[in-house]
């Protein structure tokens, strides 16, 4: 196969744009201070430069893989590419698994599990590399299912509570989309299982190339449109708002429920600071800002909120959904031209796509469908 490699040009080219674009990729998102792709989105940093040592690391794995394409002794060539799978060991599958913790910014996942997990088979494949045992091949497949297995379990749980979450304390949810979480894993998980069963050939080699090439791209353009979430925008607090209850500062209550006085409090201050004042109106408004605006914290805000069947997410929504069907309204009724996108930028969202998902969820049907029935 390796004679193959080298007298196929096309594929060499391929192998060095991958490892060129993997190697600009990292020193793009380690250097670089703006956003080439949004640039008023702030990624997280944390994510940021993982994902650079992941491309780092795709970078360097095509380097200590090319002895195996010019040695010409076979037991040379097989020594060459199980230092490359021990490396691919230690260095490539953690930091993929690590990026995919990083994306989730529900909270700080600590990060040392994934050395523990992956320690074992970095010893297996030390000891594979010294001893060149068949009978470990086998041990060493089962500990590697066993892994993408269980880490794939922990994912789905993790990217569901952080869908939960997101609708807790987020009302935009572009650039959040948390499908995509589950698409990178996807990805990353089938590109390590055909890295570990693959039966070579150029086929295999070209398929994990590409497969390579698009999840560079993918990665890098995921990476810079993800705001961090870590970051709040100052607003406006009015030195006379009192607060429903009192907070500690931790911002832990010490049950999950308050009292019907405070459920009362926190209802007139919704209504005096954020309907009358339309501060719902504000984009990117998260549930941390709102409760700054009422004098209150998010934990006891959000406890408002389960109280009353229902999520911020869900609540500032609704308000804006109301706010466009008033525009609409009186957009028609004065016979004045109007775009949909145009009522949708001025009821507080930032993205159609999210206006037109939040639309579909409160009224039950399209906005198309929707316009057609109250023309």
């Amino acid at each position: 196969m390796y004679d193959q490699i080298r007298e196929d040009t096309i594929f060499t080219m391929l192998y060095a744009v991958v490892m060129a674009m993997a190697a600009l990729a990292s020193i793009y998102l380690l250097f670089r201070r703006g956003n080439a792709f949004a640039a008023d989105v702030t990624p997280p940093r944390r994510l940021r430069r993982w994902t650079a040592a992941f491309f780092g690391v795709i970078a360097a794995g095509h380097l200590w893989y090319l002895p195996a394409a010019v040695l010409t002794s076979d037991d040379y060539i097989m020594l060459s590419l199980l230092i490359g799978a021990l490396l691919d060991c230690m260095l490539a599958i953690p930091l993929a698994l690590i990026v995919m913790l990083c994306m989730l910014q529900d909270r700080r996942r600590p990060l040392w599990p994934v050395s523990v997990m992956v320690a074992p088979l970095v010893v297996g494949m030390v000891v594979f590399v010294v001893t060149r045992s068949n009978v470990l091949l086998p041990w060493l497949y089962g500990y590697f299912l066993l892994m993408a297995v269980g880490f794939t379990i922990y994912m789905v749980r993790a990217v569901r509570q952080y869908s939960r979450w997101l609708r807790d304390n987020y009302a935009d949810l572009e650039h959040k989309e948390v499908w995509q979480s589950f698409l990178v894993l996807a990805v990353i998980m089938l590109m390590f299982s055909y890295y570990i069963v693959g039966y070579g050939g150029m086929t295999y080699e070209y398929i994990v190339q590409m497969c390579g090439l698009v999840l560079i791209g993918y990665l890098l353009w995921r990476v810079e449109t993800l705001s961090d979430l870590t970051v709040s925008q100052s607003l406006p607090i009015e030195e006379e708002t009192p607060a429903p209850v009192s907070p500690p500062e931790d911002d832990s209550p010490s049950s999950e429920t308050l009292s019907d006085a405070a459920y009362e409090k926190i209802a007139s201050l919704l209504q005096q600071h954020c309907v009358d004042t339309q501060l719902y109106l504000q984009h990117n408004l998260n549930i941390s800002q709102l409760a700054q605006s009422l004098g209150t914290n998010r934990t006891y805000l959000r406890l408002y909120f389960v109280h009353q069947d229902t999520n911020y997410n869900a609540y500032i929504n609704d308000l804006r959904i109301r706010h466009f069907v008033r525009l609409y309204s009186e957009a028609v009724a004065a016979q004045r031209f109007f775009t949909v996108q145009e009522l949708a930028t001025q009821s507080g969202y930032n993205s159609y796509n999210t206006f037109a998902l939040a639309f579909k969820q409160r009224m039950g049907k399209s906005v198309t469908e929707w316009k057609q029935d109250n023309r």
